[in-house]
């Protein structure tokens, strides 16, 4: 069994290096395809051997081959994170729908995660056309929901995707009021109907009270330190989800909403 964790931890830290070229690219409008993986500095091929997920990266000091240009721990950092996230699920879910339902899930929530960090955008280009797959997904496959019925389900993910957008419209309206200026962005909006369709409208609710107190943890000393007025929120929606499906069960049983 143990090499069977191992071959997914290997293959989730693959999956992860193609997150990284979504990270890096989306926000610059470029193909996600083509060209090849290059180095950003002197644009030069970089060969398989030199592009192995985590090792690479250890072995050559986080720095290019070529130019000795400095590689964003990111990399390392998203390939790792893909490989737990994948094996946590496979422990959690086995080998059933649920793990290439989640593992798709997550991927898209890494990227958007990262690309908050990043540059401050949660993009829409993801959001929307998760929130409509995930949507689709629950009609399609209602255990992703806990229903047996495909009408139920779908309504389980409407209403999630109603939650999520409705609840952080209503927070931002009272923000802009409050402070005279944007409180929330419509990427979070996006996000967490997004999240919704996938979690259902319970546990987005679950998720919607979670997300804030992991911002409080890891936001509230940044802006201390860095004297800023906004943190970026997607990240903590992710986590929020996260949590929420890995204990569905035990959450539903305790809050049975």
């Amino acid at each position: 069994m143990i090499l069977v964790y191992i071959f997914v931890f290997i293959f989730g830290a693959v999956v992860g290096s193609f997150l990284n070229v979504c990270i890096h690219r989306l926000p610059r409008a470029e193909s996600i395809v083509f060209p090849a993986s290059h180095c950003a500095n002197c644009n030069r091929p970089i060969p398989w051997y030199y592009n192995v997920p985590i090792i690479s990266y250890l072995v050559l000091g986080g720095r290019c081959k070529f130019c000795k240009a400095k590689i964003s721990l990111r990399y390392l950092v998203v390939e790792g994170l893909s490989a737990v996230m994948l094996t946590v699920l496979f422990w959690r879910f086995g080998a059933k729908p649920e793990l290439a339902i989640y593992a798709t899930f997550f991927s898209a929530l890494i990227v958007i995660s990262f690309i908050d960090i990043e540059h401050w955008i949660i993009p829409d280009e993801i959001s929307l056309p998760g929130a409509a797959l995930g949507l689709i997904i629950s009609g399609v496959y209602p255990a992703l929901q806990g229903q047996a019925s495909r009408l139920i389900a779908l309504r389980e993910s409407l209403f999630g995707i109603l939650f999520g957008f409705v609840s952080l419209y209503l927070i931002g309206l009272i923000g802009k009021f409050a402070y005279k200026k944007e409180a929330m962005g419509g990427g979070d909006m996006m996000l967490l109907m997004f999240i919704g369709a996938f979690l259902g409208w319970k546990l987005t609710i679950v998720a919607f009270f979670v997300a804030p107190v992991f911002g409080s943890i890891v936001g509230v000393p940044r802006l201390i330190m860095r004297k800023q007025e906004t943190i970026q929120y997607g990240p903590f929606l992710a986590i929020a989800a996260f949590i929420c499906v890995l204990l569905r069960n035990e959450i539903l049983t305790v809050f049975p909403i």
